[in-house]
Order: structure tokens, then C-alpha cells, then sequence
């Protein structure tokens, strides 16, 4: 008669790791899930800092022009805000992890009635690859800009959008594309979104904001959008269960979701980053540190920053 096994991994055990942690605790051979690259990303983590009716990309210097955005990152943005000066502000002037992440993000604040839903934790950002050769994908060039997803989208164009991952979810129900009817007590209301990450590799702007990007097709840069550059996916939490008859974005209903981003990283930082973890097909989080190949080694220090630096 054959002995029960002394360890069955549980179904949450099972979620929570990587198919090479799976695959070592099959098979015994660590070296073999060393090499088997599952993931090719490292996070941003940012806490929301102020919220605001500008878009310095949309109505760059016209303050008030916009519906309310939640804006993490760079605490000067503003209505003027331009890569000098987010530059200008030097390293921890921002509220992720990474000192020297200067970027600014934003997304339209949710409310629930005439009351904004506050969040108070920080928001997870990931830099992924989104073509298949995770190897090509180059930094985000120092400037570029760009607006994800349209405040003015149909529910059926954000279904069909090429960035929608998971649409909107809560509890056990997913892909939703539009706000559910209700989350259970003591869930999350989340988002999860993809961005362009295909660059003409002349423009850091276009006119409508989106045109200088395109979405890979078929995991391949399309020939006039030929530079792979980090895939952003935007994985949005809002403390807003129970009822969600009254949930709203400023911009509108659930389908309405869109996000901006101006890059103003440390270069070094960003390469750093890109190359161990992107390129280098490993899941790290903000210091470039994979937890299952933890001898792949660390990008950067225990301050979230390259070595030497304070």
C-alpha cells in the first residue's frame, strides 16, 4: 500500500506560486526551473499623493480643465508640470518605493456619489514585456508621455480593447466591464488595464496622445512602431464594496477607465531594471529581486536604489 504524501500543496499554495516553483516541486530539478522563464516584469509600488482636476498631457498649463484625477509619483505634477520639472524635483521628491522614479501617474479619481473613495495603500504599477522576445524590450525613453485607454470609450470598445486584462473585478466575480452590482463585504473593487508598449522611436508625444505607441500584434512590434518598450499594466485597487449602484469614475461609468503616464525615471535606474528583470525573464519587485531565483541576485539595494548611491 502506497504511504499519503507529506506535503500536498494547497489550492491557495498552488496560486501562489510561479510555474517554476511548481515545476521544482514536481520534478526535484531547481536548475531546470531556474531556467524556465514564466514572468519577465518588476513593480512600481506609489502611494496616491493629491487629487485634482488637471491633465498635464491633455490641457497641459490649463488648470481645472479636466475631470479629477488621483495622481501618484511625482508630488510637484500639476497642470504645468513638463519633464524639466519633474526632473528638477531630484530623488525622494515622489511616493513609490524607488527614489529615483519620478514619473508621474494618474487615473480618474472614483466616487461614490459626490464622495471620492480614498486610497490609502500603495498601488501596484508593473513594467512587463508585452512582446515575445522579453529580451529586445529597451527603456522607456527619458519624456515620452502617453494616455491609455479614452474617458470617451463604449463598453464594447473597452471589452474589445487590446489592453483590458481583466476588466473590472471584485471577490469572485471578474472580466467585468462595467462596475459590478456588488462586492462582497471586505473586498476590493480592482482594475487591470495594459498600455501600448510599441514606440515609433521618434516621439515622445503625439497629438492625440496615443499615436507615437501601438500594441504589439501577435506578441511582435508592428514594422511603424518597431521599438519594444515596457509594457505598463496598471493594477488598480479601490476600497469600495457593498453597493455599487452609486460607484462612478470622474470621467464616467466603469468603461470610461483610462490612466496616464510621463516618464521621468532616472536612466540608469531604468535600464538597471529593465535588464535584470525584463530582459532577464525574472518577476521582481521594486528593488529587482525575484523571490523564486533568489540567486539571480538583486538590481538594487535595500533603499530601493542603485548601490553607492545613499
Amino acid at each position: 500500500m502506497f504511504k499519503k504524501r507529506k506535503k500536498v500543496l494547497s489550492a491557495g499554495g498552488i496560486a501562489a506560486l510561479t510555474l517554476a516553483a511548481l515545476l521544482t516541486a514536481a520534478t526535484g530539478n531547481s536548475a531546470q526551473a531556474d531556467n524556465l522563464v514564466t514572468h519577465h516584469e518588476f513593480q512600481v509600488n506609489c502611494t496616491v499623493h493629491h487629487r485634482a482636476t488637471n491633465d498635464p498631457i491633455v490641457f497641459p498649463n490649463m488648470p481645472g480643465a479636466s475631470h479629477e484625477h488621483s495622481f501618484v509619483g511625482n508630488t510637484s505634477t500639476n497642470a504645468a508640470t513638463t519633464f524639466e520639472s519633474l526632473t528638477a524635483t531630484g530623488p525622494y521628491t515622489n511616493t513609490c518605493l524607488n527614489p529615483d522614479d519620478n514619473s508621474a501617474y494618474w487615473w480618474p479619481t472614483m466616487f461614490r456619489g459626490d464622495q471620492p473613495i480614498i486610497q490609502t495603500w500603495a498601488q501596484t504599477i508593473y513594467y512587463k514585456s508585452g512582446i515575445l522576445r522579453y529580451q529586445d524590450v529597451r527603456p522607456f525613453p527619458p519624456g515620452i508621455r502617453f494616455v491609455v485607454g479614452s474617458p470617451a470609450a463604449t463598453q464594447e470598445q473597452f471589452r474589445t480593447a487590446p489592453g483590458a486584462v481583466e476588466g473590472w473585478e471584485c471577490g469572485n466575480t471578474t472580466h467585468n466591464w462595467d462596475f459590478p452590482a456588488n462586492c462582497p463585504a471586505g473586498t476590493q473593487l480592482n482594475v487591470r488595464y495594459q498600455a501600448p508598449s510599441c514606440w515609433d522611436g521618434v516621439h515622445l508625444d503625439s497629438a492625440d496622445h496615443k499615436s507615437h505607441m501601438a500594441y504589439p500584434v501577435n506578441l511582435v512590434c508592428p514594422a511603424d512602431h518597431p521599438v519594444a518598450l515596457p509594457m505598463l499594466e496598471f493594477k488598480i485597487a479601490f476600497p469600495a464594496d457593498g453597493d455599487e449602484s452609486q460607484i462612478h469614475l470622474a470621467s464616467g461609468r466603469g468603461y470610461s477607465w483610462h490612466y496616464d503616464f510621463f516618464n521621468a525615471w532616472d536612466p540608469q535606474t531604468l535600464a538597471a531594471l529593465v535588464s535584470h528583470c525584463i530582459n532577464g525573464g525574472l518577476q521582481c519587485n521594486s528593488r529587482g529581486f525575484d523571490l523564486y531565483k533568489p540567486d539571480r541576485g538583486q538590481v538594487l539595494g535595500d533603499n530601493y536604489r542603485l548601490p553607492g548611491r545613499p
